[in-house]
């Protein structure tokens, strides 16, 4: 299957005329697929980042990251922040009247979700579930801008759930180790997570869980903390956006 999804992918690089890299505003490093562009660099196209989901993160942090980034733009899809600073970026970087659009990224970073606000409709399948669009869909924003969306895809020999958990690429009821990857997360938010569940902050990742399972009553046999549950409740709320971070 994820042959089939980067098939996909070469074929939206080559019929678009500008592509549109997906990041998450949270991880903008760790959100960028460095596969997909070395093949939108070798095929000779133009590519705008998009920094998503900026609703959830200060502004002063994500100016530090868009200046490590050549033509990028803040956008919240969800707010429908950024869109038209986008258009103009869009034809700007294209130079042609009429311009196709390729969206590309890793799953989840919200693809669908920032056609659907480009276009001011829901054109495009969104969900907040990782791996939701599953082939081509072809769509209109405007008389100037066709938008091609593609399913989101993991660099062929990737293998890192805990990178794919802190960027929502992958479900957590999907997760082997969701506790690895929730205590990664505790301790690289350095205690927004405890200070979401209203707990105090922990000496290491798994008390932190266990303080949380106690406090939002996720109990095992015998009273003790039910860690692989809590672990990806915490995931499931930083990958929905109920957790800010804010660092």
């Amino acid at each position: 299957m994820a042959r089939v999804f980067w098939n996909d992918v070469k074929r939206v690089i080559a019929e678009s005329d500008v592509i549109i890299e997906v990041l998450d505003s949270r991880f903008v490093d760790l959100s960028r697929n460095s596969e997909i562009e070395k093949k939108i660099e070798a095929a000779g196209k133009p590519i705008i980042f998009v920094i998503n989901k900026c609703d959830l993160v200060e502004k002063d942090v994500l100016d530090r990251k868009k200046k490590k980034l050549k033509h990028s733009v803040f956008v919240s899809s969800k707010g429908h922040l950024g869109t038209t600073i986008l258009r103009d970026k869009i034809l700007s970087v294209a130079k042609k009247d009429k311009v196709v659009v390729g969206v590309v990224g890793y799953p989840n970073t919200g693809k669908s979700s920032l056609i659907n606000a480009l276009a001011g409709k829901a054109k495009a399948k969104a969900s907040s579930v990782s791996g939701y669009t599953k082939g081509f869909q072809y769509v209109k924003a405007d008389n100037r801008i066709k938008l091609i969306d593609s399913p989101g895809v993991i660099p062929f020999r990737e293998d890192d759930e805990i990178k794919h958990a802190l960027i929502g690429s992958k479900s957590p009821e999907k997760m082997k180790e969701p506790d690895l990857a929730a205590m990664n997360l505790i301790e690289e938010l350095g205690g927004l997570v405890e200070l979401h569940y209203d707990v105090e902050i922990q000496r290491d990742g798994y008390e932190a869980i266990e303080a949380i399972a106690k406090k939002i009553g996720r109990l095992a046999k015998g009273g003790e903390a039910d860690i692989d549950t809590t672990s990806r409740i915490i995931l499931k709320d930083w990958q929905t956006g109920r957790i800010k971070h804010s660092k």
